[in-house]
């Protein structure tokens, strides 16, 4: 047995490269066929020249396509030992006289056609031109990758004028014709297999195998444009049914190959991921392209937050994660989402999924009880802002004649469970903000430190009204109407004390909150009213003074 070494070297025409663990069956049998067709090509390569007179021009085009031939099978591997500004250079010249010659032999039987060859000839020498300034580390022209698109297009475009050319002059064979047309595809398939190479293919040497015979269709055309320029010979077409078979066989070995390199649907692996949208800042389904939507919620179901297991088994294709996330989107109940998860075999099956996870694969279902799901972040944004304007319009100044200095009025949110109050503090003091994880744990209605105080609730609510009220001297107590009412002192280092106000964990005053130690850095008192109103709305009343005392005082039990 030769090995593997030996079969990549008789297939590829080149040393092996890298280090491989050794061919599977299937790349083998691959290899084999590639080697049929290679050598098949390599035939029509180098059959003899046809004999007939040749001009200075034509025989000057046919030794450069002949030398553009043995760049392509041989001279291209000791011309890459050297720089690459070599390579492209060699190519930049030979190229540019090969399409001066083009220009110049081909009867084109049309100025219009003759001048659109030209044209699209100097485009794809300009991309070859720019290549060689990045080669040479020189300033290069930032066309962009639109530009870059066009020249490729454009070296598609003077392949299709050339075989037009071709055609119109009559010298050339349908064969000759059919290998130009053909090398058209290679485009398309180096195009093609360049994209898919990391979605559709499972690794090993395919790809370039594929590729380099590929390749070799554009080295035929060559091969036989040079041969047949004689303009005294005719070539014979081929019998219909001989081109027939051999189209039907070249189409056979270009297409089963790749065919039997794809994976099937059910390891399909990556063919949605979370590129076009950041996993760990998730968007708005509402701020979505709907090609975006199934990505999202692929990081949703293969995220691990907090620590736990992904929603679904990590070897799951990516295809049967959008199809069980749809199944749960027609789930009846918890329980249901629970049966599809466990079949899915994921880790959490008793978690369920949220609505707000399922809206980015079945919007129409999920949109139809949470319609707020649908909406844009600024959608979103403004309807938190409304809903906010219109709690705080529900609040009342309970002092409406005793106006303070500085004061406010707005609805302040809670956290739903288990929220203890509300602090009362100097947010540019350090210590107070430590001192104020210690209030916490303290009973009362206002739980006081020496810098900061907690004030608490006396129901179980998310939410009360607030009004803050500062004043130079003590007002009066006026309990009458409240449920509890306590005085404690309170100091402020840096000269400011506030309640804090709404942020983006959507706790705090819904409006903005003023700073009610009007006299700067010292001590002050702090008052606090409580009560429940008739519409079992909890009200709060917050009045700061000055007053060196230290007393805490608790004027209505």
């Amino acid at each position: 047995m030769f090995g593997d070494d030996w079969l990549w070297m008789a297939v590829q025409w080149s040393p092996p490269y890298g280090e491989r663990a050794g061919f599977d069956t299937s790349t083998t049998v691959m290899l084999l066929v590639t080697a049929l067709v290679k050598a098949a090509f390599l035939w029509l390569i180098l059959r003899a020249p046809l004999p007939g007179p040749l001009d200075r021009r034509a025989r000057a085009l046919r030794r450069l396509l002949y030398l553009a031939v043995a760049y392509a099978l041989v001279l291209w591997y000791p011309i890459g030992l050297l720089p690459d500004a070599v390579d492209t250079a060699s190519q930049l010249a030979l190229w540019a006289a090969i399409d001066v010659l083009y220009l110049l032999v081909i009867r084109w039987r049309s100025r219009v056609l003759r001048a659109a060859a030209a044209a699209l000839f100097a485009v794809e020498l300009a991309g070859v031109a720019d290549q060689l300034l990045d080669d040479l580390n020189l300033r290069q022209v930032h066309w962009g990758e639109v530009v870059g698109l066009g020249w490729m297009v454009g070296g598609a475009a003077a392949t299709v004028l050339t075989v037009v050319g071709q055609w119109r002059d009559g010298r050339w064979s349908r064969g000759t014709l059919v290998a130009g047309w053909a090398s058209l595809g290679v485009y398309a398939l180096v195009i093609t297999l360049n994209l898919l190479a990391g979605h559709l293919f499972s690794g090993g040497p395919a790809v370039s195998v594929i590729m380099d015979a590929a390749g070799l269709v554009t080295t035929v055309w060559l091969a036989a444009t040079a041969r047949e320029l004689p303009t005294e010979n005719s070539v014979p077409d081929l019998p219909p049914a001989r081109l027939r078979a051999i189209r039907v066989a070249v189409a056979t070995v270009t297409v089963l190959p790749i065919i039997a390199m794809i994976h099937p649907e059910q390891a399909a692996r990556l063919t949605y991921t979370g590129w076009s949208t950041d996993c760990y800042d998730r968007p708005s389904f509402g701020d979505l392209k709907p090609a975006q939507r199934d990505a999202v919620f692929l990081c949703v179901a293969r995220g691990m937050d907090g620590g736990g297991p992904p929603m679904f088994p990590e070897s799951m294709s990516d295809q049967a994660i959008l199809a069980y996330g749809r199944a749960l989107c027609r789930a009846k109940d918890r329980d249901e989402q629970e049966a599809i998860l466990t079949r899915a075999g994921s880790a959490r099956p008793s978690w369920g999924v949220n609505p707000w996870d399922l809206v980015y694969v079945c919007p129409e279902i999920i949109g139809a009880t949470h319609p707020e799901l649908l909406r844009s972040a600024e959608e979103t944004q403004a309807a938190n802002d409304a809903y906010i304007a219109e709690e705080n319009a529900k609040c009342r100044d309970p002092w409406p004649r005793t106006k303070g200095v500085v004061q406010a009025t707005a609805k302040y949110f809670l956290f739903v469970d288990g929220d203890p109050g509300y602090l009362v503090h100097d947010p540019g003091d350090q210590a107070a903000e430590e001192e104020a994880d210690k209030l916490y744990s303290g009973d009362g209605l206002v739980t006081v430190g020496r810098n900061s105080a907690l004030v608490g609730h006396i129901e179980d609510v998310s939410d009360l009204c607030l009004t803050v009220k500062a004043f130079r001297t003590a007002p009066p107590r006026r309990t009458a109407g409240w449920q509890q009412v306590e005085e404690v002192p309170i100091v402020s280092r840096t000269g400011r004390l506030t309640v804090p106000e709404m942020g983006e964990d959507e706790v705090g005053a819904g409006a903005p909150m003023p700073n009610l130690a009007i006299k700067g850095k010292g001590r002050y008192r702090l008052r606090v009213y409580v009560r429940i109103d008739d519409g079992g709305e909890e009200q709060h009343l917050v009045v700061v003074f000055p007053g060196a005392s230290r007393k805490k005082l608790t004027l209505k039990p």
